[in-house]
This record gives C-alpha cells, sequence and structure tokens, in this order.
C-alpha cells in the first residue's frame, strides 16, 4: 500500500500534546500581545486546526511582520536548494509563542550596563566583553605507590 504524501502526514509525534496538556486551549494563550518585529516559535497546537501552520514551519522561529485580531503574520527562512527563501506565513496565535533565543542576550545587556555604571562611578575601567574559558593548568597528581602496572588479559577458562 503506497504512503502518502498529505497536509499532515508523518505528524503523530509531532502534533501531540504534552503531557497533561490535553483538552481546549487556555484563554491566557489569548491575552498574549505580539507587536511587529517580534521574534516568536511556531509550535502547532493540535487543538485548534484553524491556522495551522504547515508541518514544514514546527519548531521554526521566525519575525512578526502583521498582527491581525486573530493571527499574526510571520517571515520564516526556508532554505532551498542552495539560498534562503523569505516565507511570509499567516498563522493563528494558538501555533506561536514568544521566542527566548534572544533573552540571554538581553540579560547580559542588562548586566554590562550596570557594571559599567558602577565602574563609572568608582571611576574604574571594566572588562565586558566574553572571554573564553581557558585551558585547565598543568598538575602533577602524585600519591603513594603510583608505579606503572602491567595488565594482562584473563586467560579464557571452561567449567564443563
Amino acid at each position: 500500500m503506497p504512503h502518502s504524501f498529505g497536509y499532515r502526514a508523518r505528524t503523530r509525534d509531532m502534533f501531540k500534546r504534552g503531557f497533561k496538556e490535553h483538552g481546549p486551549i487556555k484563554l491566557s494563550t489569548y491575552l498574549i500581545n505580539y507587536r511587529v518585529g517580534d521574534i516568536v516559535d511556531i509550535k502547532a497546537n493540535s487543538a485548534q486546526q484553524r491556522g495551522m501552520p504547515h508541518k514544514y514551519y514546527h519548531g521554526r522561529t521566525g519575525i512578526v511582520y502583521n498582527v491581525t485580531p486573530s493571527a499574526v503574520g510571520v517571515i520564516v527562512n526556508k532554505v532551498v536548494g542552495n539560498r534562503y527563501i523569505e516565507k511570509r506565513v499567516n498563522i493563528r496565535i494558538e501555533h506561536i509563542r514568544h521566542s527566548k533565543c534572544r533573552q540571554e542576550f538581553l540579560d547580559r545587556v542588562q548586566r554590562n550596563h550596570a557594571a559599567h555604571v558602577a565602574a563609572k562611578e568608582k571611576g574604574e575601567r571594566v572588562q565586558l566583553k566574553r572571554v573564553p574559558v581557558l585551558p585547565r593548568e598543568a598538575r602533577v597528581i602524585s600519591t603513594k605507590d603510583n608505579t606503572p602496572q602491567t595488565m594482562v588479559p584473563v586467560r579464557y577458562e571452561t567449567t564443563i
């Protein structure tokens, strides 16, 4: 029997709801504000079939370019051959959420600003750039009876 190439083919695990997340969609989902320029993650919610994105976009991250009362337009980069194509996808808000991909960067900006202000009050200079982790320094491990041992395999014996 030939397999199907349908719109939701091979999405059994992709669109399933999480543990204890079955049932109707929470109302807090509809109270989240989206603005043009926000970075969002696309994760289809199978409780709402209307406005559901194609399975290709599930798990992708994009930028909001249009906001309507019940949906948003998202720009997603898609790899086609040897290039990226900018795809514009209209998705209902049940299937998107704000991305946390920039949160670490924004936290670092706030930390750096606070450190800069504190250093300026003291009249010092502070290093704000990230420094890669350096290799550990060399050390000698010495214990008593640390002589080399010769290892030999044990002979195979049968006990029949």
